[in-house]
């Protein structure tokens, strides 16, 4: 049993030694932090370390008991064996955890995996300090394994049973026992319902939750959400009369209205998905220093949105939203599941009716996320990535530069039959940031002031591709749409478990706007699948059939954002926001007056169960 006790201690012990090197490594998160809450993190920690000790004791336990009872070498080395492989894995996931926090900001989800499938791209995206760090940090933590398995796991001769009887005995009473006591510590405890993760959350800061809950147990709860082997049992369960009441209060109102912003319903139309940009770090969207002084100037002549939402965290998801008007499902993202993707509208596929020609552009590479083949498989004519781009051209480590992507999108409009819809999705605003002449772009430091100088670049690139357009003949009658795929952490705002996090710039831009809309700015709160909807009015399409977006410019249509977080959602309106983490089943915030709480919350749940329901049945 000591030894059993050990076996447990050895996995705390590694545990802990990880959240210094965590603490150490993204000291800049814990720099405000009070010595009080950052230990409060080793004390909360206990009970999900335990557990997660439970689950990783449960097959070496019983090679150390037969290696204690029976005096057998092979149990010893199957043992060891077992714990170094656990142990190696346990460090590679915190590893991993350390070197991407500081871009995440969150813990590491089973959501790498999709990330894994393609290999050069998780290379590219780390930078060599990342790939060096990583290496560095599953060393130490091996290191410190062999170190205190050592201390702890001689094998010595020990007192034990005599005779094969007694063995016997021993080996019946002790097996079933500390695996039970391993079930027990794994579900933690005797409680009507099994320990979660909300167990080590005790602070108002996120970091220091993020530094309690343990690794492992995150990581393998959420590897279960991503493969939906139990996404069923989170996602809120409403009776039928209650969804459709709720989907008739937000989807019927009267759908017909004169703001109509183009000069003509046949432009050509640009998208430009802009990678990560934030509204957070956006002078005419916020109070800061901007970041962006080209778009806010852009700004100034078209038309922008000031209340739009991401509706989650990936790229992938982001341009689903945008081009097919689907929401953000948590832990779900529906590019990935082709046979289910075909299935939804395109706005791509509406312009084709009316002749239109049809492009898009990602200087990187469109195998992540699958977001290639669900262009392709929604008949864009043509859909592009880095294997298209000159070879002579310089790039970054991720992707090419943004301003070589501007570049040859003017050259492929160039070729286009008009009328054209033609996307192009940048890439220098990615980790890890690299883009020629940084050094010029140095005026940010803090905590996010290497993604907020490339805005700086991104921004400049942006301009000079508005300016070259304009000596395009094709110009005149192109409408120019800039959005982002997703928010991220800026100096501002950090926490990805906040609404306000998610919120995001959206600018329509271009000649075909009408005079009276120029400079405007529309505050009416909605997200990215509302923008379908949105353009498809004012071209005459069938936007009705893009059933989860609403129109941004009906004065009539109610006004809300859903938006999913990492093992969570998000509900946004004009009265208040709140965002849930399912598992834990609780709010990270919840700013929404008491008396229309419950209400909202009920609006909320109706409409992801609808979205959700309506998922698996595609």
């Amino acid at each position: 049993m000591v030894r059993i006790a050990l076996l447990f201690l050895f996995w705390i012990l590694l545990f802990d030694f990880q959240r210094i090197i965590f603490t150490l490594h993204n000291f800049d998160k814990f720099s405000q932090v009070g010595i009080a809450q950052w230990l409060g993190a080793f004390f909360y920690s206990l009970r999900l370390d335990m557990a997660a000790a439970g689950y990783l004791c449960a097959l070496p336990v019983l090679f150390l008991i037969i290696a204690t009872i029976w005096k057998k070498k092979w149990a010893m080395t199957l043992f060891s064996v077992l714990l170094i492989f656990e142990a190696l894995i346990a460090s590679m996931i915190h590893a991993g955890e350390v070197n991407a926090y500081p871009e995440w900001n969150h813990k590491l989800t089973g959501r790498v995996f999709m990330h894994l499938s393609h290999p050069d791209e998780v290379v590219r995206t780390a930078d060599w300090g990342m790939t060096i760090w990583f290496s560095i940090y599953v060393l130490l933590d091996m290191l410190f394994v062999f170190f205190i398995k050592k201390k702890m796991f001689r094998f010595e001769p020990a007192k034990s049973p005599n005779g094969v009887w007694m063995k016997a005995t021993y080996s019946l009473l002790f097996i079933p026992l500390s695996l039970g006591m391993n079930f027990l510590l794994a579900r933690g405890g005797l409680q009507q319902i099994p320990i979660n993760t909300d167990a080590a959350i005790f602070s108002n800061n996120y970091a220091v939750n993020d530094l309690s809950v343990n690794s492992v147990y995150f990581f393998g709860k959420s590897y279960l959400l991503y493969n939906r082997t139990n996404i069923d049992e989170f996602i809120p369960h409403v009776t039928k009369e209650q969804a459709l009441l709720t989907q008739k209060a937000l989807y019927d109102y009267s759908l017909e209205h004169d703001n109509y912003i183009l000069a003509n319903q046949r432009p050509n139309i640009v998208f430009v998905v802009m990678e990560s940009w934030t509204a957070n770090a956006i002078g005419s969207l916020s109070d800061v220093e901007t970041a962006t002084p080209n778009f806010d100037k852009l700004a100034q002549e078209g038309l922008l949105f000031t209340n739009l939402y991401g509706v989650a965290s990936t790229s992938e998801i982001g341009n689903s939203a945008i081009f097919s008007g689907y929401p953000g499902i948590p832990e779900i993202s529906i590019t990935m599941q082709q046979e289910k993707s075909r299935k939804i509208p395109c706005l791509n596929q509406d312009l084709k009716a009316w002749g239109y020609t049809s492009g898009y552009l990602f200087s990187g590479d469109l195998k992540y996320g699958n977001i290639g083949s669900y262009f392709t498989d929604h008949g864009f004519d043509k859909v592009e990535d880095e294997n298209d781009f000159p070879k002579n051209l310089e790039r970054g480590k991720l992707n090419y530069y943004d301003e070589d992507l501007y570049k040859e999108l003017i050259i492929r409009m160039n070729k286009l039959p008009q009328p054209f819809l033609q996307c192009g999705f940048t890439g220098s605003t990615h980790s890890p940031y690299d883009f020629p002449n940084s050094s010029k772009y140095n005026r940010f430091s803090g905590v996010e002031g290497k993604f907020q100088n490339s805005l700086l670049y991104a921004d400049e690139c942006l301009n000079d591709f508005i300016q070259n357009a304009k000596k395009e003949s094709w110009y005149k009658n192109t409408l120019f749409v800039f959005i982002a795929d997703h928010g991220h952490a800026s100096n501002l705002q950090q926490n990805p478990s906040e609404s306000a996090f998610n919120r995001i710039p959206c600018l329509i831009y271009g000649e075909p706007l009408k005079q009276a809309y120029r400079g405007k700015r529309i505050d009416k709160l909605g997200s990215q699948v509302d923008i379908v909807r949105t353009l498809l009015y004012q071209l005459g399409g069938d936007y009705q059939r893009y059933k989860w977006s609403v129109d941004l410019l009906n004065p009539n249509a109610p006004e809300f954002a859903l938006h999913a977080i990492i093992r969570g959602y998000g509900w946004v309106r004009p009265t208040g926001n709140f965002t849930y983490l399912m598992e834990n089943k609780i709010f990270i915030e919840n700013k929404f007056p008491e008396d229309i709480f419950k209400p909202e919350l009920q609006n909320c749940h109706s409409l992801l169960s609808l979205i959700y329901e309506e998922f698996k049945q595609l």
